[in-house]
């Protein structure tokens, strides 16, 4: 009646790696929380016991490793912090002057990281391209630089005074800064609060930078009010009455310019506010994108063929694929997964491949960017596989995109069906797919494939079964067998095996011997058994069928996904928005969501429309406690749309899109741009106290306060600039942010330096001034 043999299950995917064929694939998942440097070193731990016991010619070897990743990151931030660190005592030095105080102030360095790292180790936070990245050492050390320069400052004034001590003199420059600085520092650290309040994928990744920053610049506050001044009464002796040849040379080219701006108010003024209104022109050109596309080192590649394929017709284009890319000297090894594993942890048909691209160093390239890589492996593959459709990620970001957004590309475009069909459904998905690769920068677009499955199908006619006498399961019982059914399970110690019965193979792929199975009539007695042809009570036919249906919110839907090339995406979504619209003609009931990144990008940016005004609220609100006046807080609140200014431009310069980062950048910058006018409006502040006039104050404040600010300012922009020009791996995130926090200081640097002491003359100038007793200035 049949044979009996060991047949192994049907299978549901296959591995093959560079051309060469199958492979044996094992995939390691982290448990959440886990640290991927630590579990990857167990796991390569762990192989090296099991290779002891593998059989000869059985080898394992490791194709894919984040760890490789998490090491080249963790290097670029080491080197930014260690290139920052170095530029910025270099700055010190050339500045302040003087050997030991700019290695007071350089001291306040790792004394505020170590406050960072050990409140980091108490909160859980690790340390990464994103909490350490964002570290700027020229920001750390802007509040004892305040503190120090004004004790030297102030014992070179005095120092022909020998009957006050020395102790009471650093005792007066401290307290004279004190304030200013606490304020100053204060409001950076607050202004970083409001990005903890980010959710989704970017708060996952900013939220760690803003605590660290947070505990560093809680660290130097602390340091500066503290440390600085002990460490300058052993070490500050004596200092030097001559200032350094930089500063001098600032010096002879500001006091004109100074004397320029205070005697021309109202022009200063003009020129400041047309700065601004023509940076605002440039934002509808900058562009948007969630984030910027961080270079894993890797390809993911994913190969889409017709749903009707075989798995070994997809195995032998795998196979093929695989040499035409190994074909390419930049690719080390080539890894494809088709279909799924026999534990179903990432579902997916016989017809997609996840294809892994592991390349080698850059510098054995022939291509100049990873773009010109991606395109010529895809002219070379489109050309060799006409009808195979190629889309190209990163393992990481495709993974994040599809738990995320559900899709694989940077722009899923999801149609809800209210009514009709799956061939009315896949017709429209065709046609917002056409139309949207019409529209530049959109590429790799492809519609979800929901027909063109091989069906056998089964129709029982109900009427012939009731005139037989017999019910619908005993046909589906007969149909059930030709794909297999399970009969029982043999044990054998630990393991089990099911024991399934089907028809022979020949039959399954004939057709008509299928019409032909026999069918028992129910019978009684002893009789022989009688039978009827499957084709007498039931319609056999082949189709086809439905692919897949995927539903959402209790509605049927079909996405279309595109990726992004050489083009913004938000502005790559507005026109295929547009385009969709106007050449689309939907059902009734039927709508259409764009999703995947430019979903991200709309759900952050609008959480950032309320943080960045909560962070400008607490600014001003901080401003006004410390002066105790509004015009005093209007006045330095007139740094923050320059420094604005600044950002929007050096963004522009650089071609870089607005992006989360950028916004992040922003929300820093704000907060370090108000940190000089403080010192500088305290000073003019306390002119006016000892009976100066509006413009004699303003003069005062901008000499005296030069060094501080240019000091304050250039250790900003020369700790962030190592960050900016980066190019290893992890740099393309940090870089928008880096350039929107050096162009905004240069803005704000000459606003603060020029701008504030010529307006100071309207702000100060009226009304009366009067100290209250916690030693606040109100203007009335």
């Amino acid at each position: 009646m049949g044979r009996v043999e060991l047949a192994p299950m049907i299978r549901q995917g296959a591995v093959t790696r560079d051309g060469r064929g199958e492979a044996v694939v094992g995939v390691v998942m982290m448990l959440m929380g886990a640290n991927a440097r630590t579990v990857a070193q167990d796991v390569h731990d762990r192989i090296g016991e099991i290779e002891q016991s593998l059989p000869d010619g059985v080898t394992i070897d490791t194709f894919y490793n984040r760890t490789e990743l998490v090491n080249r990151t963790i290097a670029t931030v080491i080197t930014n912090l260690v290139e920052g660190g170095l530029l910025v005592i270099g700055v010190l030095l050339l500045l302040l002057g003087n050997l030991r105080g700019g290695l007071l102030v350089a001291a306040s360095i790792p004394v505020s990281m170590l406050v960072a790292l050990t409140a980091m180790q108490r909160f859980g936070v690790s340390g990464n391209l994103m909490s350490l990245g964002a570290v700027d050492f020229g920001i750390i050390v802007d509040g004892s630089i305040v503190i120090i320069e004004n004790i030297v400052r102030h014992l070179n004034l005095h120092r022909d005074d020998h009957d006050t001590p020395h102790l009471e003199k650093i005792r007066r420059a401290c307290h004279e800064v004190a304030r200013p600085v606490v304020f100053a520092v204060g409001i950076i650290t607050i202004v970083y609060l409001p990005v903890l309040a980010l959710r989704g994928v970017e708060g996952k990744m900013f939220r760690p930078m803003a605590l660290t920053v947070v505990f560093a610049m809680a660290g130097s506050l602390v340091c500066a009010l503290t440390l600085m001044p002990v460490l300058a009464s052993i070490f500050l002796k004596r200092v030097s009455d001559r200032s350094p040849p930089l500063f001098r040379l600032a010096k002879r080219l500001y006091e004109p310019a100074l004397r320029l701006t205070v005697a021309r108010p109202k022009r200063t003024a003009l020129v400041a506010a047309s700065g601004f209104v023509a940076s605002l022109a440039l934002i509808p050109f900058m562009g948007a994108e969630f984030m910027p596309r961080l270079d894993e080192g890797a390809i993911a590649m994913q190969i889409w063929r017709l749903p009707s394929i075989s798995l070994e017709t997809s195995n032998q284009i795998s196979t093929e694929v695989e040499q035409v890319v190994m074909g390419f000297p930049e690719v080390r090894t080539v890894v494809s997964r088709t279909g799924r594993a026999e534990i179903a942890t990432d579902p997916m048909g016989v017809e997609i491949s996840d294809t892994y691209l592991i390349l080698e160093p850059r510098d054995t390239w022939r291509f100049d960017s990873k773009e010109e890589l991606l395109a010529a492996l895809d002219a070379a593959l489109d050309q060799r596989f006409p009808g195979v459709m190629f889309s190209y990620s990163q393992p990481i970001e495709l993974r994040v995109a599809e738990l995320i957004s559900g899709v694989r590309s940077d722009v899923g475009i999801q149609i809800f069906a209210g009514g009709g069909t799956l061939d009315d459904m896949q017709r429209v998905a065709d046609q917002v797919a056409a139309a949207v690769s019409q529209v530049p920068g959109m590429s790799e677009v492809k519609a979800e494939q929901v027909l063109g499955l091989p069906a056998l199908t089964v129709a029982v006619d109900r009427g012939a079964i009731a005139r037989l006498g017999f019910n619908a399961e005993d046909v589906l019982d007969v149909v059930e067998t030709v794909g297999g059914r399970t009969v029982g399970t043999v044990i054998e110690e630990q393991r089990r095996f099911a024991i399934q019965v089907r028809f022979d193979e020949r039959v399954r792929a004939d057709l008509e011997a299928l019409r032909r199975l026999p069918v028992a009539l129910p019978g009684g007695g002893d009789g022989p058994a009688t039978w009827v042809p499957l084709e007498q009570v039931a319609d056999v036919s082949v189709g086809s069928g439905p692919a897949q249906i995927s539903r959402e919110r209790i509605q049927r839907k079909i996405t279309v996904e595109a990726n992004v090339r050489g083009r913004d995406l938000a502005s790559a979504v507005a026109e295929a928005q547009r385009r969709v619209a106007r050449e689309i003609d939907l059902p009734p009931g039927w709508f259409i969501e764009w999703g995947g990144q430019f979903k991200n990008l709309e759900a952050a940016s609008s959480r950032l429309l309320t943080l960045v005004p909560l962070a400008l609220l607490m600014i001003f609100v901080l401003l006004y406690t410390s002066f105790g006046s509004g015009r005093m807080a209007a006045l330095i609140y007139l740094n923050l749309p320059l420094a604005a200014s600044g950002g929007i431009l050096a963004l522009t310069l650089r071609g870089y899109p607005f992006s989360i980062s950028a916004g992040v950048g922003f929300i820093a910058l704000f907060g370090v741009a108000v940190m000089n006018g403080v010192v500088l409006m305290e000073y003019i502040l306390q002119r006016r106290r000892e009976g100066a006039d509006p413009t004699t104050a303003a003069m005062d404040a901008g000499r005296m306060r030069l060094r501080p600010v240019l000091m304050t300012a250039l250790t900003d922009i020369i700790g962030f600039l190592p960050m900016a020009l980066a190019a290893s791996a992890g740099a393309e995130v940090q870089r928008p942010l880096a350039t929107v926090v050096i162009g905004g200081l240069f803005g704000s640097f000459f606003l603060t330096l020029l701008v504030i002491p010529s307006l100071s003359q309207w702000f100060v100038g009226r009304g009366e001034q009067r100290e209250d007793g916690g030693g606040a200035t109100t203007v009335a």
